[in-house]
């Protein structure tokens, strides 16, 4: 089969846990940390944290739909961070943290209104997630790029990220890279 790439951009909490989600799923073709969902233009990651923006951390997921759906990469979205949370991802708190979709066109946006309608069942409190169509994508600065496996030993990586990708492990394990 030929490759047949697609992207999404998807926040859920601090990017660098779901950059190190990503990277470890087989069909995932490249993760890209950065900012979406606001207005503000050129975001830094002090903006971010200092001024309202209107942005959350994201990553743009890239992949190969002859690997992996857009269902698939959805169900790993559900499964990494706490869709029923509002501006909040453990102790990562602000509406930068928030959970959003932002999809490239019609049909993704489709398949994730079906996604979180699957998902909904599997929470007792209401998805809280953002459904929105991408505007803009602002990359972050490199030093945000591939902070895990750069920075293994670092606390946060340690507490927050370790456990999200063993949990990815035990429940996904069919769906990782050899």
């Amino acid at each position: 089969m030929s490759k047949k790439l697609e992207s999404i951009v998807l926040g859920g909490g601090c990017f660098w846990c779901l950059e190190a989600s990503y990277q470890i799923i087989n069909g995932v073709t490249k993760v890209v940390p950065g900012y979406s969902g606001g207005d503000f233009k050129n975001p830094s990651y002090q903006d971010l944290h200092r001024t309202e923006t209107g942005h959350a951390e994201v990553v743009k997921v890239s992949f190969d739909t002859s690997v992996i759906s857009l269902d698939d990469i959805l169900d790993i979205f559900w499964t990494i961070h706490d869709p029923t949370t509002l501006n909040r991802q453990g102790a990562d708190v602000g509406p930068e943290y928030r959970s959003i979709i932002l999809c490239s066109n019609n049909e993704q946006k489709n398949t994730a209104e079906q996604s979180i309608k699957r998902t909904q069942k599997l929470w007792d409190k209401p998805i809280v997630t953002e459904l929105k169509q991408l505007d803009k994508f602002y990359e972050e600065e490199e030093i945000h790029h591939n902070y895990f496996n750069k920075n293994p030993g670092q606390a946060y990586c340690q507490i927050v990220i370790n456990p999200k990708l063993e949990k990815l492990r035990q429940k996904l394990s069919e769906k990782l890279k050899s």
